[in-house]
């Protein structure tokens, strides 16, 4: 068979109702990795639902046990060929956030897969089952069209807990780095930056979690009584968040912020537009960093975030002067950012600007901030493999602007990482309804199945070339 043919292959077999089929019977495995309750599910899911059918695609597979005592496990599969060029790593998870079946639509289940139009929905179907069934329904694809033989090898790591944060993937990843050594990484997650552009990643950026807190006192006091007297904990915790970020989100303290954008990195997010889908929120375009596009903002720059405050009692405000408040916030940041000091430089600045009163606590750097070249030699030939399977000129963003888990594979395997998503911005991933569109499912498909067929046929020219 030709690259055409086996492309339409995909095609027919996509409308044949079968890929949907098999996304149906994966959605309805409840894997909410945050349910202890579900860890038999989890379980099944690797063990009766994906180990079948790699082992039908010649995959050596194992599950393995979470080093940290209590969590999910791994799969970890690999096809080896005798004589093969090179090695592709790859990676999914099939855990999912909790149902929330409630808050869906009546007519909806997030544990059944229901088609309305060119929505398809159900809880996983874009985070993270969509997108690992497109992805090894194209290996088969081109494994079948090639009589078996890829000229390369494939590994998969396939996780059961990335919806908690990935415990133990990096222990995982470096305890079998040896049987998982591989010399480039390829897989998908999260959302294109629209429905009708397909999209290529090179990284993330980075998560530092943190909280404010002032305890200014043991209990709240009569404000009648004590107003105008007492300091307001809730009044100076605004303050002090004011001296980190200003009313429009630009950060205020020049060693929280990334180095200057480079003019490769420019360059690729030039033509992005966001934003621009039906159902979108509206851009402030005030927030932010003066002089930034809307891209360079998401993708190419830090933000300090507050993601919830607390004084007094919400729910049953009383006529007090709160004891304390407290302020859960973090930051986005990109490569190069000195995130190993953060917490110093927010220190210094709160005792600056006279809020030592201020703690910081449990500053966690949750995801490092990772990306590869723009210009590496990978990145060209995945934009001409796409555009010659869909005609589309891919957008190409030097990091993905949300958290993944992408240091364990760029770090640990020193391979390059490319992320190519199968998903779009409104997608509600971790929100009641989530859906996949199925033309993006589609079109999904044939890249995938393209990017296989190529590498097949040019994967070892690329890697010697790269290597120089």
């Amino acid at each position: 068979m030709t690259r055409e043919t086996t492309l339409q292959t995909a095609l027919e077999y996509f409308r044949s109702g079968e890929f949907r089929a098999t996304l149906a019977r994966r959605i309805a495995y409840q894997t909410e990795s945050q349910n202890p309750q579900q860890a038999p599910v989890l379980l099944a899911y690797l063990s009766e639902e994906l180990i079948p059918r790699l082992e039908t695609l010649g995959f050596d597979c194992r599950i393995v046990a979470n080093p940290q005592a209590g969590k999910s496990p791994f799969l970890l599969a690999r096809r080896i060929e005798a004589a093969a060029d090179f090695t592709l790593l790859t990676y999914g998870h099939g855990d999912v956030v909790p149902g929330d079946a409630e808050n869906w639509r009546p007519d909806l289940s997030p544990w059944q897969l229901h088609v309305e139009g060119n929505r398809w929905y159900g809880r996983g179907v874009a985070d993270n089952k969509g997108q690992h069934s497109i992805n090894l329904a194209a290996l088969a694809m081109v494994l079948q069209a090639r009589d078996g033989r890829l000229g390369y090898n494939v590994k998969m790591i396939l996780e059961m807990g990335e919806e908690v944060g990935s415990p133990g993937l990096e222990q995982v990843c470096q305890q079998y780095r040896d049987w998982l050594a591989a010399d480039l990484f390829i897989a998908s997650d999260g959302p294109r930056v629209s429905a009708e552009r397909p999209t290529l990643f090179l990284g993330s950026r980075g998560v530092f979690n943190f909280s404010l807190q002032i305890i200014s006192r043991d209990g709240a006091h009569h404000s009648g009584n004590w107003g105008g007297l007492l300091s307001n904990p809730g009044i100076r915790l605004a303050h002090a968040i004011g001296c980190l970020v200003d009313a429009n989100g630009r950060i205020q303290v020049p060693e929280l912020l990334p180095p200057p954008l480079s003019a490769t990195i420019r360059h690729h997010l030039a033509d992005l537009e966001l934003a621009n889908a039906p159902g979108d929120p509206q851009i402030a375009p005030q927030w932010g960093e003066p002089g930034l596009s809307a891209a360079e903002k998401l993708y190419g720059w830090n933000t300090l975030e507050t993601l919830a405050f607390t004084t007094g009692n919400p729910e049953k405000p009383a006529h007090a002067i709160p004891a304390s408040a407290i302020a859960h916030c973090h930051m986005r940041y990109v490569p190069g950012s000195d995130v190993d000091h953060f917490a110093d430089h927010i220190r210094r600045q709160l005792d600056r600007c006279g809020f030592s009163d201020v703690a910081i606590i449990g500053p966690v750097n949750c995801f490092k901030a990772t990306r590869i070249d723009p210009d590496d030699a990978w990145v060209r030939w995945s934009v001409a493999s796409i555009s010659r399977s869909v005609g589309k000129n891919a957008a190409v963003l030097p990091n993905f602007g949300g958290g993944l888990p992408n240091a364990c594979f760029l770090d640990t395997f020193g391979v390059p990482t490319l992320w190519i998503p199968h998903s779009y911005p409104a997608c509600s991933q971790h929100a009641p309804n989530e859906h996949l569109l199925a033309d993006v499912a589609c079109e999904a498909l044939q890249i995938m199945t393209g990017l296989f067929w190529d590498l097949a046929e040019q994967g070892r020219e690329v890697l010697l070339a790269r290597r120089g």
